[in-house]
């Protein structure tokens, strides 16, 4: 069967066809709060494990006393570093974060101590009761601050000291091409933390089998490499511990990893046989979980008369808190898109990475380019102001196209939809009747409207194997089984994956069952993120479905032989719901009687899927390769926000929003349009409602009293247009469509408050407070 086998009708009754709407599989068991998430595990006789938190940025632990916590009632274990008996290390290649804390903490969420008791109150009581001496450090809070000659290392012995990367790419003069342009522009944008905030906070419970291994349920988007790297800070074989990973109640890259994992399974090891279950407050969630990283972006942009893009000038600071987690990954891809999507010959793009004593940064929905998109699609309107061009007909005449170059030097050698989207938002009615809405203000209020275009590269890039495994299997019953390997955080892969089956295989929902990433029962396959799930796992399960639908086809034809006593080749039957179905005797044969015809072995297939890398050699950012430059497929969006000021208090809303993607053709525009919708209001969050406040290492707003986010009524209806350019190399032709919705959302809706208020808000989130300071900077404060 050909991978882009793409049918657009004559699927029987029943059978979800990829490319139209399909209902999410799981919909009606969330719904009625029949599905089980990790919170919802109570195992039979479990007990509370929790953890005591450092409460200072920076410290030298001098003492643990835990003894007056193991004497109170109801205490199981009071457990420190010195009951791991592995590396203690968690990390994917900077591995330095520990669990507990063994001589230092670096930041006020480090774990210094874990409890385990009967009940929350005797839990509660545990952690209240150890106490730890501390030899306060001194500590820094920004990157300027870290890397600055002699500052306080937060890692001591580290040859780079605060510097955990640093890197350029260069091409062609940017110096020189600069000084020659007709028109250029300046400006620093500094972008803040952004919480998760999902809904189900970090959870999962663990236990000993009989056998001593370890199994724990647990929250998270890497269930395969999660055991890994827990067998390394433990000291355990990896065989020897079980994931299991239920649908998540989000994730967004904060469970992108070790959360609670390492904690749960120290715990069951000292919990006398007995389950323990560990799960977030909402407060312990914002303290110890990982961020977006903020960022400080720093933009020369120039072009000649014509409006070409000639020369770039940039650099990019990232905080990346108290430890790596995977800030070396999300730096490398900012680099890669600091240009943005567009062609420019003369390129400096340098930036840097550190370590400071703040809350822990990490990945995110966009991993890095919402930050870098946030520099260079704001300095493109400025650009467009000050050499007179409409902000959209500048990023259409630089749009890169197939057989261009991206400005760090990657080939686009795949589909490149930016172009038609650019044309789509043109053509689009919130653009084209912009300045007669804009005219249209009531008194006191200002509109504008802003506009963003982005690209995001799929996948791991060219060093990181990004594989999956698909495992099919026809039951005894004649029902189909999948095997996903890769985690469902909310987006709704596992649906696209019963989805791909259904189409392969011919069967509806109803005959088919899925299980959800086991590390005992599915197979291995890389982590839920970077655009990539539905991609390769997809990939691999079209694979496996095309190896059973030929062993089903075969065995059915067989079958029919003996009955008709004629020879039936399985090119001679098609396979329908339920049945192997020959035409010119109309005869059938059920799955179930040719699934008893097969051995166990016969009846489930696996297929394994390598995605193609980058291999193209570029001759500066050498040392971001490892962590994912270059990549070889990219999606495209284009965003256009529409808001309207208050001239008298600065409060801003968006009035219309718009985002245009091509990620490749769509394999259920449900499902879809949800990711289009939630990387929108996530984005709008991002801009203009979650201020994350952080002093002196500490958390202002550790909770979602103070740390706001947007709510229905605070976000408009979100139009969606898809320009599905086929890649392929994707399943049926799509690529991903997860993060690049998000990437641009900040820059469209900072570009239009800019337009509103005449002046652009340049730091941190974009709140009434600063809008009205750019009003009044920009002579419009209190106008009618």
């Amino acid at each position: 069967m050909s991978r882009n086998d793409w049918r657009s009708s004559g699927l029987p009754a029943g059978v979800q066809e990829v490319g139209r709407p399909a209902l999410r599989a799981d919909a009606a068991a969330k719904v009625t709060g029949a599905e089980r998430y990790a919170a919802d595990y109570y195992p039979e006789n479990y007990l509370w494990g929790g953890v005591k938190r450092a409460g200072i940025p920076h410290a030298r632990i001098t003492a643990v006393d835990t003894a007056a916590a193991l004497a109170l009632p109801g205490v199981v274990a009071v457990l420190t570093y010195k009951d791991i008996k592995g590396k203690n290390r968690l990390g994917i290649f900077e591995k330095d974060q520990p669990i507990l804390a063994d001589t230092v903490v670096r930041h006020c969420g480090d774990a210094v101590a874990l409890a385990v008791a009967e009940t929350k109150e005797s839990l509660a009581a545990a952690l209240a009761a150890i106490r730890v001496d501390y030899e306060p450090l001194p500590a820094v809070f920004t990157p300027e601050e870290a890397l600055a000659a002699g500052a306080p290392c937060v890692h001591e012995g580290r040859s780079a000291g605060n510097l955990l990367l640093e890197s350029e790419i260069i091409f062609g003069d940017a110096g020189e091409a600069l000084a020659a342009c007709r028109y250029t522009a300046e400006l620093t944008v500094a972008v803040n933390w952004q919480e998760h905030a999902f809904l189900e906070t970090q959870t999962g419970v663990a236990w000993q089998e009989a056998d001593g291994s370890l199994a724990m349920v647990v929250s998270t988007q890497t269930p395969f490499r999660d055991r890994l790297e827990l067998a390394e800070a433990l000291g355990l074989p990896p065989d020897r511990i079980r994931v299991t990973a239920p649908y998540l109640g989000g994730g967004f890259g904060g469970k992108d990893g070790v959360t609670v994992q390492g904690f749960l399974a120290l715990a069951a090891l000292h919990s006398g046989g007995r389950p323990v279950k560990i799960w977030y407050s909402r407060e312990e969630s914002i303290l110890a979980g990982t961020k977006r990283h903020p960022a400080t972006a720093v933009y020369r942009l120039g072009c000649d008369a014509d409006g070409a893009l000639q020369a770039l000038d940039c650099r990019l600071v990232f905080d990346t808190g108290a430890y790596a987690s995977l800030g070396t990954e999300v730096f490398a891809l900012a680099l890669e898109h600091a240009g943005g999507p567009y062609r420019i010959a003369n390129v400096a793009v340098r930036g840097a990475i550190a370590y400071t004593n703040n809350p822990v940064g990490g990945a995110f929905r966009g991993f890095g380019v919402p930050q870098a998109a946030a520099g260079m699609e704001q300095a493109m309107d400025e650009l467009a102001r000050v050499a007179g061009f409409d902000p959209l007909d500048l990023r259409r005449r630089n749009a890169v196209r197939r057989g261009d170059t991206t400005p760090t030097g990657v080939a686009v050698s795949r589909p490149a939809g930016l172009d038609e989207c650019l044309a789509q938002v043109e053509r689009h009615p919130l653009w084209r009747g912009r300045q007669a809405w804009r005219e249209g203000a009531p008194p006191f209020r200002r509109r504008g409207v802003g506009v963003a275009a982005v690209y995001h590269g799929m996948g791991f890039g060219p060093v990181v194997t990004d594989y999956a495994n698909a495992k099919l299997e026809l039951t005894a019953e004649g029902r189909i089984i999948v095997c996903a390997g890769v985690a469902d955080m909310g987006q709704g892969n596992a649906t696209t994956c019963l989805q791909i089956a259904s189409h392969c295989l011919g069967q509806p929902y109803e005959s088919m069952e899925l299980v959800l990433p086991d590390t005992a029962r599915t197979l291995p396959s890389a982590s839920s993120s970077a655009s990539r799930t539905t991609f390769t796992y997809g990939n691999a399960l079209v694979g496996a479905a095309g190896l059973l639908k030929e062993r089903i086809l075969a065995r059915g034809a067989l079958l029919l032989s003996f009955q008709l006593m004629a020879p039936v080749g399985a090119g001679d039957v098609e396979l329908l719901p339920g049945r192997v179905f020959h035409a010119p005797s109309g005869r059938s044969i059920p799955l179930k009687m040719i699934a008893g015809f097969m051995d166990a072995a016969e009846r489930t297939t696996t297929y394994s899927y390598t995605c193609q890398a980058n291999t193209q050699a570029i001759p500066t950012g050498e040392n971001l390769r490892l962590h994912g430059y270059p990549h070889r497929i990219f999606a495209y969006g284009v965003q256009l926000a529409r808001v309207e000021t208050d001239t008298l208090t600065g409060e801003t809303k968006v009035c219309d929003y718009l985002s245009c993607v091509d990620a490749g053709r769509v394999l259920n525009p449900q499902l879809y349009e949800q990711q289009l919708h939630g990387g929108a209001v996530q984005g709008m969050g991002y801009a203009l409602f979650e201020d994350f406040a952080v002093a002196g290492g500490r958390i202002a707003t550790g909770d979602l009293a103070t740390y706001i986010l947007p709510t229905a009524a605070d976000v408009p209806d979100v139009e969606v247009v898809s320009v599905a350019v086929s890649e392929d190399d994707g399943p049926f032709g799509m690529k991903g469509v997860g993060e690049v919705v998000i990437d641009g959302v900040l820059p469209a809706v900072a570009n239009a408050v800019a337009d509103a208020a005449g002046s652009r808000v340049t730091r941190g989130t974009l709140t009434a407070e600063k809008i009205l300071a750019a009003l009044r900077a920009g002579g419009r404060e209190a106008a009618r």
